[in-house]
């Protein structure tokens, strides 16, 4: 993807903590059915590299920070990192299989589509390899046997962001969805309809096309001068909404999920009046170290709860606080 409201809810804690070891009690790794509860396998011990595999793509702002936050974590901790990103689910899934026939220390990963990668992500905590989700799927993650999830609630942030909208005097919501089959964008839609309360619409755009974006944007303001807010779901569609807005002679205040930089400037200038800020450098630094800490001194956090970093939002009030950080692709 509450801020300062600092969405760092639940501070370091928080996540199911199912052992990867004992997700899969059928005839996987003899040393994971004798480890006690708790206790990281041989597997989960021998190699000191984590592979973090993700849905973004390269390049993509978002998920940049999230890389950055898992190699400085791997820099710090003496952890080698592995961070590879692909938006197709099968391609994903065939990432995790490479990285469980390596043998790696340990998984991170990001399920939008967590059916796709149920197999793979089994197998690797059928291995001893611990793994722990983030970013989507947390519904899943402990069924597939994950160690924790760290992320957002995407239901929670979609309703907070529709409450703020709703409390701007908003009326009419357009929500923009750029992924196809992304559940957490589904979510956050669904959370913010219920939030805004409100009349709402989406609107499925293609991330991969700005210009199609921009004029689909357009067209939906131009058609019906009733929408006063478009609800983005990513910095780059927010920044096109910047334009697609000013196209059309429109009114609509627009809101988005995620920072960046182009984010913090709209901000600034009054074209976005917020992002809801998810913080995605923990969501890469946190279980490197949460891993290793498994690893090396079998550690777990949580009790059947997310490490939650979001949801938070930067408005005009406090957006010269993060506007460095955002700048240097820590936030």
């Amino acid at each position: 993807m509450p801020r300062r409201s600092l969405g760092f809810a639940a501070a370091l804690g928080v996540s199911a903590l199912v052992l990867a070891a004992c997700s899969s009690p059928s005839g996987s790794d003899p040393d994971a059915e004798n480890t006690p509860k708790g206790a990281p396998t041989a597997a989960a011990k021998g190699n000191n590299t984590v592979a973090v595999i993700t849905h973004g793509s390269a390049g993509d702002a978002f998920w940049s920070v999230v890389q950055n936050g898992a190699q400085d974590a791997g820099k710090k901790l003496g952890v080698d990192v592995q961070y590879q990103g692909n938006g197709d689910p099968a391609g994903q899934a065939r990432l995790i299989d490479n990285a469980v026939t390596q043998g790696v220390g340990g998984i991170v990963v990001s399920m939008a589509n967590p059916d796709a990668l149920a197999n793979s992500i089994k197998a690797a905590t059928a291995k001893g390899i611990p793994v722990i989700t983030i970013n989507s799927g947390q519904a899943k993650s402990t069924e597939f046997g994950a160690i924790a999830h760290v992320g957002q609630d995407e239901s929670i942030a979609g309703e907070a962001a529709g409450a703020k909208l709703k409390q701007a005097g908003r009326t009419k919501m357009l929500c923009v969805i750029h992924e196809a089959g992304n559940i957490g964008l589904n979510q956050r839609c669904d959370g913010a309809k219920a939030g805004f309360g409100g009349q709402t619409q989406t609107l499925q755009v293609d991330i991969g096309n700005p210009t199609d974006i921009q004029a689909r944007i357009r067209g939906a303001l131009q058609s019906d001068s009733s929408i006063d807010a478009v609800l983005a779901l990513n910095p780059q569609v927010a920044a096109v909404a910047v334009g697609a807005v000013g196209d059309a002679n429109s009114k609509a205040q627009i809101a988005t999920f995620d920072l960046n930089p182009d984010v913090v400037t709209g901000i600034r200038n009054g074209k976005i009046v917020f992002a809801v800020d998810q913080q995605q450098y923990l969501q890469g630094y946190l279980p490197v170290m949460m891993i290793k800490l498994y690893r090396d001194n079998a550690n777990t956090v949580g009790g059947g709860k997310p490490v939650l970093t979001g949801p938070g939002f930067v408005d005009k009030n406090n957006v010269g606080a993060v506007a460095e950080y955002a700048q240097r692709g820590t936030r």
